[in-house]
């Protein structure tokens, strides 16, 4: 094919095309930089949120089920019979209590959340039970507690040792309440990867629970995980239609909407401004093939003249902006695939090589950066990458077409 002979020759040539074959080559990085970067950024925005979602909904269940006036669930037995009963989309029901503590450790004391449920509900929160990496939580029982790495980090403890936990109004008495402490013994250290939940959360039995925060045979809540989290209002909807108004009913959209907006927004907002890079990409390809138009009129002149048609000139030139495209595209989508899928290793390669820490948990909540490559969102970004090269391709390559060989040859 003459066509793709000629493009080829253009797109190769350094010493004739000059200039033009400089912004051709920059043409080229733009294109792959800003695939690459867009697969990067959006697999990282939708680990995000997966990640968050995983663990934030794992801890937490996807709906919470609480007694209208606040006051512990007694009759919990026939709630989670009829949350159940209620809808098809509910797999687990766990029924716990948790209340705030203060942890005390010598010197040190520090507020904690203490979640009490039994051994069963704890076998089935597989977050928490396949995350325990000391310990066995088959000593999970009596005054048996589990408690985050982090946590365990931060006061030095160890499997075997004894805490001391502190609530403000334990005891009743005529002068007032009075603050009741007692102790547990540390069974298991768990790691759910979620710096919030590894340095704040606690895990109790339900009977010791029960007993130190004076709720008797009641839990504080009923934790519901459905079969899908997106249809989370529909099935809240149903329970709480089913339990009526003595029973109040919170899904994970309505009590961590904030953070799940704040990852959506950001994605868009960086997808928005990261666009902007092909976008200048595209109008270096239509000033690099307009350049290499002005530069090869005589070229154009001859080929007309041997024969070739305007269609054919027209080819030649949305060949070579073609395949700077398809080259760019390609090579940001390796390269932006490559990134996403070991970010981690990256992370730490980086962290070793500055002796600084790039991803802090404690402000991005997890302990690794998380990478969930959307295969129809990368569809998406090479698809509209190809399309914008095209389109920047067309007003040269009309512009080499429309040329006058008399005149052209005449210059």
């Amino acid at each position: 094919m003459i066509e793709w002979f000629v493009a080829r020759r253009y797109l190769c040539s350094r010493k004739r095309a000059g200039f033009a074959y400089i912004v051709t080559l920059f043409s080229f990085i733009g294109i792959a930089l800003g695939v690459a970067t867009l697969i990067i950024v959006t697999s990282v925005m939708n680990g995000f949120r997966y990640e968050l979602l995983e663990k934030i909904v794992g801890m937490k269940g996807h709906i919470i089920v609480q007694s209208a006036l606040r006051s512990p669930i007694v009759d919990y037995d026939k709630v989670v019979s009829d949350i159940k009963s209620a809808d098809k989309s509910v797999i687990n029901v766990i029924p716990q209590t948790e209340r705030q503590a203060i942890m005390v450790a010598g010197k040190t004391a520090r507020g904690v959340i203490t979640q009490c449920m039994s051994t069963e509900s704890l076998l089935s929160k597989r977050l928490i039970s396949q995350r325990i990496n000391t310990g066995d939580i088959k000593d999970f029982k009596g005054r048996g507690i589990l408690i985050g790495k982090r946590m365990a980090e931060s006061f030095g403890f160890a499997v075997g040792d004894t805490v001391k936990l502190l609530i403000h109004n334990g005891v009743v008495t005529p002068f007032g309440d009075l603050p009741k402490d007692e102790a547990f013994t540390i069974v298991g250290i768990f790691e759910i990867g979620m710096n919030e939940y590894d340095k704040n959360v606690l895990i109790m039995p339900l009977a010791a629970g029960q007993q130190f925060f004076g709720d008797g045979a009641g839990v504080s809540q009923i934790e519901i995980f459905i079969d899908n989290a997106e249809n989370v209002k529909a099935v809240s909807e149903n329970l709480a239609r089913k339990l009526g108004q003595n029973f109040s009913v919170f899904d994970w959209q309505h009590s961590d909407a904030s953070i799940f907006h704040a990852v959506v927004v950001e994605k868009n907002v960086m997808i928005l401004i990261l666009s902007i890079i092909i976008l200048v990409a595209m109008f270096n390809i239509v000033s690099g093939l307009t350049m290499l138009t002005n530069s090869k009129v005589r070229d154009i002149a001859i080929l007309r003249t041997m024969g070739a048609t305007k269609r054919s000139i027209s080819r030649i030139f949305l060949l070579i902006g073609a395949a700077v495209g398809v080259l760019g595209t390609g090579s940001g989508l390796g390269l932006g695939l490559l990134v996403s899928l070991n970010i981690d290793r990256i992370k730490n390669f980086l962290e070793k090589l500055s002796h600084s820490e790039l991803f802090n948990e404690e402000l991005y909540f997890l302990a690794n950066v998380p990478s969930k490559i959307d295969w129809q969102e990368v569809t998406c970004i090479v698809g509209l990458s190809l399309i914008l090269c095209l389109l920047a391709t067309a007003y040269p390559a009309r512009k080499a077409a429309k040329l006058d060989p008399v005149e052209a040859l005449r210059v």
